[in-house]
């Protein structure tokens, strides 16, 4: 397999693999508009030559937009390979890259979120627990911080007190989100109308910058659900699935 880094001068034309191709629709244009203000921070997008999911997407964690403390680290936003392109080593491929680019830029380590079983859009403890990777820190629901040191003297990555107990005070269904997933620029807004449509009470919060994500009281940014304060998901809903989860 050949790689790609995509950077600021090839965004436009170049698919990000885990939207449509269009770069007129709203998904595309949202996830190409957050990738441009993070490649200045240090963020690396490597993917296939070839159309289809399989990237890693990574960036210093200082900068990672999660309630994480993990000076010196490198946070590894997404590492995605599906379809056709599993079971072919590609995922090793893409976290080797990510290990030589780390070490050499100096870093202490890499870190992740995972949990104990796999969640979806979270990396799989299977593989992770293959790769090196040991659990740092958990936060209340479940949520694992996984960490893979470059030296044994490494401080442990942890998360921020906001985000070990996650929970908020306001009633009905909370959305926490940022702009790092391309398809909560098209489902956020229909899971919205759906839940007005339905009568039932939903405030979503776009975390719109770095500082607000590594506050939020959960440590999943990109998203999460609350319900009467209780986290629920990081799952990604659209209309059917939210409709099913208030049994409508």
């Amino acid at each position: 397999m050949e790689y790609m880094r995509v950077t600021n001068e090839n965004l436009e034309k170049e698919h990000i693999c885990c939207a449509i191709s269009n770069n007129k629709d709203v998904q595309v244009a949202s996830k190409k508009a957050w990738l441009a203000d993070r490649f200045p921070e240090g963020l690396v997008f490597l993917k296939s030559v070839e159309r289809g999911k399989c990237f890693i997407e990574y960036l210093p964690a200082e900068m990672a937009w999660v309630p994480i403390k993990a000076d010196g680290y490198m946070y590894i936003d997404c590492l995605w390979v599906s379809g056709s392109f599993k079971g072919h080593g590609y995922s090793t491929d893409l976290l080797d890259a990510c290990i030589q680019d780390s070490k050499e830029k100096g870093k202490e380590g890499l870190c992740i979120l995972g949990a104990a079983k796999k969640k979806p859009f979270l990396a799989d403890p299977k593989f992770l627990k293959h790769k090196g990777f040991r659990v740092s820190d958990e936060a209340e629901n479940g949520i694992q911080l996984w960490y893979l040191p470059f030296n044994e003297g490494a401080d442990k990555p942890q998360f921020k007190e906001c985000a070990r107990h996650p929970h908020v005070e306001e009633k009905g269904y909370v959305l926490y989100y940022t702009s790092q997933c391309p398809f909560n620029a098209k489902y956020v807004p229909i899971v919205a109308q759906t839940a007005r449509a339905s009568g039932v009470p939903f405030h979503a919060i776009h975390l719109s910058s770095r500082e607000e994500a590594q506050n939020a009281p959960t440590p999943v940014t990109n998203y999460a659900l609350f319900h009467d304060g209780v986290y629920l998901t990081n799952e990604q809903m659209n209309d059917k699935k939210f409709l099913k989860l208030i049994g409508k």
